[in-house]
């Protein structure tokens, strides 16, 4: 296709807007995510299906045929309502987070349509990814819908919208040569412009410590609706994070909507420093993920789990903030938002 999805009046909605349905790719044993740590991680798997399924349809990405009959067992011992509300779909790749590789949804007043950007694991951290990276190509064909691939690598967890024509990313991830280093600033924002249909585009800097992804957004700030963004800040001042989570507090202060006034800055605690076998996870209560009638939100056992989830409660008051135990989920280096992608309905 030649027109770009902006030209098609196509635009990304934002997550807190109804969806059709989730997807999620389903974690295999043979993976790298997980290391000597994989027992609990399909339980969690099937209780999250569920737990989803209760207001919107779950999409799941299966490897094999293997992989689906360890699938149905861990969905059936959830009692989970595969077949009706769940459904499988042999779209294989090797590792499970869905929002980094699955498919990014456009929608204008036709339908949907899918942005397949390109994806390299994170600036070729993890290879092999081409099975993870033909993900959004599968989902188009089954779906029937309208497919667009940028030529550019990008990754769902990477950008934030508001669904009103504003995006929020990181220099750190977006400008890192180890993703698109034949791209100038400029061309990266055209590309986001062009095929996400937002107008405005907004950087921080650096990410927290620990995120192997090079400073996605979504442990940092989210927008929690079309004028207010929720942000993690550091109160130690010993701790590693302190500084680069000050340095972005200070630009979101500065940072004006297109009418010309401030945002809403609502801040979130950060559950401090998560470690296990010595190294530092990247736990953030930024990591939750809205979905129909619900916001899941990691929990990590942390006093200030609680302080986070009593703060997204009053940001969502439509919705049950559900504090999701997490420790198992981050020694993957990810959480919920990570592991889940929104298939947005087809009409606003």
């Amino acid at each position: 296709m030649n027109a770009t999805p902006r030209a098609l009046g196509y635009r990304m909605p934002a997550e807190w807007e109804r969806h059709d349905a989730t997807w999620l790719t389903w974690p295999r044993e043979a993976g790298i995510s997980f290391p000597d740590a994989f027992e609990n991680i399909p339980a969690m798997w099937a209780r999250l299906a569920k737990t989803l399924a209760e207001n919107e349809l779950v999409h799941i990405n299966v490897f094999d045929e293997a992989h689906e009959v360890d699938i149905r067992a861990a969905l059936k011992k959830e009692d989970a309502p595969l077949g009706t509300r769940i459904h499988l779909h042999p779209f294989p790749a090797y590792e499970p987070w869905c929002r980094d590789h699955g498919p990014i949804f456009v929608r204008n007043t036709d339908g949907l349509a899918v942005v397949d950007w390109q994806y390299n694991a994170w600036g070729g951290k993890y290879p092999p990814c081409d099975l993870d990276d033909a993900v959004p190509q599968h989902v188009a064909k089954l779906l029937n819908l309208p497919l667009f691939s940028p030529p550019m690598i990008l990754e769902g967890g990477s950008i934030e919208v508001n669904g009103a024509g504003t995006l929020l990313t990181t220099e750190a991830c977006l400008l890192n040569p180890n993703r698109n280093p034949e791209l100038s600033r400029a061309q990266i924002e055209g590309n986001l412009r062009e095929f996400l249909g937002v107008e405005q585009i907004l950087w921080l800097g650096d990410g927290i410590v620990g995120d192997d992804t090079d400073g996605h957004i979504d442990d940092l700030t989210r927008f929690t609706d079309a004028t207010t963004l929720a942000t993690i800040v550091e109160e130690d001042p010993q701790d590693e994070n302190y500084e680069r989570l000050r340095e972005n507090r200070t630009r979101l202060d500065a940072m004006r909507t297109p009418e010309g006034r401030p945002w809403r800055i609502v801040e979130l605690p950060t559950p401090g420093v998560i470690e296990r076998e010595g190294q530092r996870l990247p736990a953030s209560y930024a990591n939750f993920y809205i979905a129909n009638g619900v916001v899941l939100m990691p929990g990590f056992d942390h006093p200030n789990d609680k302080r986070a989830q009593a703060i997204l409660q009053e940001l969502f008051p439509q919705r049950r903030v559900i504090l999701w135990p997490s420790l198992d989920l981050i020694w993957g280096l990810g959480a919920l938002h990570c592991i889940t992608q929104q298939q947005p309905a087809a009409q606003a």
